[in-house]
């Protein structure tokens, strides 16, 4: 009679390896997962060099002319300038507080209605500079501090008045509250008469712009008793770093590693920065233990505290939809250093976004050439596979190319947290002077600092104790293996990367 008891079965049932029949044994685990690690990302786009302190400190410049965002016509002949939310910086005198005007008298300068309502909106004025800044104001915790400059329109209208047939282009009702006297303006020269002198004229200081950003440690462990390290699987291990064997402890100590290696990058992608009233700073103030605990600035961090951030990237829609909003980003980078080349490191929705913006404008989306415009020259015919993906394009005057990022994708990690679906890093670098190599070397924006010494590198540290696997440190019965980094990242010229957020 056939029953279901007449049938050898490991998995269900009460056979194990006590019955006397062997079952057909698949002795290598199936990767169903492929390749599980994430890191590279840094290795692709960054560098790594030693540091020897407990912070790293560097400066960017600012911006080279004078322009001011926030400003407002008080009347026919003065504009009330915002110093605080400036462009650049005039000549500091210490504090915030006594902060200066870089507007100098004689300066020209362009007059740009940048309110929300008025005949103004959009328009400019070209004026001169007629006195210097005057009504210095405000500066304290809270209030702007602000001057009034006095200026004479090139125009017959003044500021608020009109002349004949030119109209007066702002309302100049200033801080009563009138929409049509938000202005910005900027220095485009200067006009001086003949027999003129300069000696009342002071000079602009550029203000001394820092960053800086601390390391933290990382550190894991690995342990296994010396019993369990003669245990014999029948399960036949192999790692992503090689690692083979029938010894279940060597696949443990190696994904520990490999874990570890990914949290290297991880860190420096996701660190946080403590905040003043935060609980990790009450902890590593009351408690001894936790003394140090900081936190460090990630590459998200940074990008949202000093670079740009767009949300909902095609989110009106693909194709040409999607291509406003890539000219709204390119408006964005001209506003930036213009960096020509880009990489642009995506999710799936982010990428798929993409390459449906490119196939919309390339004509063989659009029902033949009739309709759109083939660019670059294809070989595809019938009997090929169709390659709808695109790894680079030029819009305007920018490079981009594009690639998938394994850590947006993966389900473990940023695959999990659908909120952050890309991040545009420039290639840019910077001239620096290497103390180690005594000589000049080229370094990318966003590279990576790590602790190292004479006496110690700390970069990634692995070392045993215990008294098993060859390593007799103690009188425990076992093997540890421990893992230590201490690194932070340096995301120089923030302000040309971006991060796409849903």
């Amino acid at each position: 009679m056939t029953l279901t008891t007449n049938y050898l079965s490991f998995t269900e049932g009460e056979n194990d390896f006590a019955q006397q029949y062997l079952p057909e044994l698949y002795e290598q685990e199936v990767e169903r997962y492929g390749n599980r690690t994430i890191a590279g990302f840094l290795r692709m786009v960054g560098a790594e060099m030693p540091m020897t302190s407990d912070q790293v400190v560097w400066s960017e410049q600012n911006r080279l002319h004078v322009a001011y965002e926030t400003c407002e016509v008080i009347d026919d002949t003065t504009i009330r300038v915002n110093i605080d939310p400036d462009f650049t910086v005039g000549p500091p005198v210490g504090a915030v507080g006594s902060k200066e005007c870089a507007i100098k008298v004689n300066n020209t300068l362009v007059v740009y209605g940048n309110g929300t309502t008025g005949a103004g909106i959009g328009k400019s004025m070209k004026v001169l500079v007629t006195a210097a800044p005057t009504n210095y104001q405000g500066g304290s915790a809270g209030v702007p501090r602000t001057c009034d400059v006095t200026v004479a329109p090139y125009t017959a209208s003044g500021l608020t008045t009109s002349a004949g047939p030119e109209a007066g282009e702002f309302d100049g009702s200033g801080s009563s509250g009138g929409l049509n006297s938000a202005v910005a303006v900027f220095v485009y020269g200067s006009e001086w008469v003949k027999g003129s002198n300069t000696d009342a004229l002071a000079s602009i200081e550029p203000d001394f712009t820092q960053y800086s950003n601390s390391p933290i440690i990382i550190r894991d462990k690995f342990e296994i008793n010396g019993s369990d390290t003669a245990q014999i699987g029948w399960v036949e291990v192999a790692t992503e770093d090689g690692t083979s064997g029938y010894l279940w402890y060597l696949k443990s100590e190696s994904e520990t590693r490999l874990r570890f290696e990914d949290y290297m990058e991880m860190a420096m992608v996701e660190g946080e920065l403590a905040a003043t009233n935060s609980a990790v700073a009450g902890i590593a103030l009351n408690n001894a233990n936790y003394t140090g605990n900081k936190g460090t600035q990630g590459l998200f961090a940074a990008i949202q505290d000093r670079g740009h951030e767009f949300q909902n990237f095609a989110g009106t829609g693909g194709g040409n939809a999607a291509l406003e909003d890539f000219d709204t980003i390119l408006a964005q980078l001209d506003f930036e250093g213009a960096i020509e080349e880009n990489m642009l490191f995506c999710n799936r929705s982010l990428a798929l976004a993409i390459d449906n913006m490119l196939a919309n404008v390339n004509g063989s989306a659009q029902a033949g050439p009739s309709n759109g415009a083939s660019y670059g020259l294809f070989e595809n015919d019938a009997s090929m596979a169709l390659n709808f993906g695109f790894d680079g394009f030029r819009r305007g005057s920018y490079d981009f190319y594009k690639t998938d990022w394994k850590y947006l994708n993966d389900a473990s990690t940023r695959g999990l947290a659908k909120d952050i679906e890309g991040v545009l890093v420039p290639a840019g670098t910077s001239t620096v002077y290497d103390q180690m190599l005594g000589t000049n070397i080229r370094r990318p924006f966003l590279h990576v600092r790590y602790r190292a010494s004479e006496a110690d590198d700390r970069r990634l540290k692995s070392w045993v104790t215990g008294s098993v696997g060859g390593a007799y440190t103690s009188s425990l019965d076992a093997m540890e293996v421990h893992f230590l980094s201490e690194r932070c990242l340096v995301t120089q010229a923030a302000n040309n990367f971006m991060l796409f957020t849903t």
